[in-house]
């Protein structure tokens, strides 16, 4: 599997967003990660359905929402009418995570439950015939550019491991940190698909940038 590249929206210039986005997709990423915060279940707050709305029509890329809000089920709706089509929620911030996937799948979109570092991998055990993505948070859910926790890679092994068993069609995404020096752990346990923010802009370009990392992340997966 060809891993995927997927900038995190948290870094970017507001006052330029669409133009990033236009420019993240012709240097090849993936697809693009909203991240949605509260300021309850996160210390920070960002941007609404209505932001991402008004960027949709200026790219082809898929949309991903990373909803970080305390009883985030109200939002579902909003947000797949904006143009996500990958709705990630938390299962700490959910009272029916069941439900809210099952909601999610019948409102047209991809479902996907995040992991908290401090949450154990056995929360995804009676979920994956529900979902198509588990991302697990490689640093604490909140703020960018913070460095990654390397810990969190035998808890995407027991993930993978776990999904192969099943046979699941499930991808592994992994948020946080994710760099050039750090994106290669994540892939030899077994992500696949990598949300990079702050070390994304560093790069000379966004091209450069997409092209290296899915180069290390698929030379660490041996492919």
């Amino acid at each position: 599997m060809t891993p995927k590249i997927v900038p995190a929206m948290l870094p970017v210039d507001y006052a330029r967003l669409g133009d990033d986005c236009v420019a993240l997709e012709k240097g090849g990423a993936d697809r693009l990660q909203w991240d949605i915060m509260d300021g309850q279940f996160v210390p920070n707050i960002t941007y609404g359905p209505d932001v991402i709305a008004a960027c949709r029509p200026l790219v082809s890329l898929g949309f991903e929402a990373h909803v970080m809000c305390r009883d985030p089920e109200w939002m579902v709706p909003k947000l797949v009418d904006a143009g996500c089509d990958i709705i990630i929620v938390h299962v700490e911030a959910m009272r029916q995570p069941h439900a809210t996937y099952q909601a999610i799948r019948k409102a047209g979109a991809r479902a996907a439950i995040a992991l908290s570092p401090a949450t154990p991998v056995s929360y995804i055990e009676n979920v994956l015939d529900l979902v198509d993505l588990v991302l697990i948070m490689t640093v604490n859910p909140g703020f960018g550019g913070q460095a990654y926790i390397s810990t969190m890679e035998p808890k995407i092994a027991a993930a993978r491991a776990m999904i192969d068993a099943g046979g699941y069609d499930v991808e592994i995404e992994v948020d946080g940190g994710i760099g050039p020096d750090t994106i290669a752990g994540a892939a030899a346990a077994g992500a696949s698909v990598f949300v990079s923010g702050s070390a994304l802009w560093k790069y000379e370009s966004f091209g450069a940038g997409v092209t290296d990392l899915r180069q290390r992340a698929a030379e660490a997966a041996g492919g």
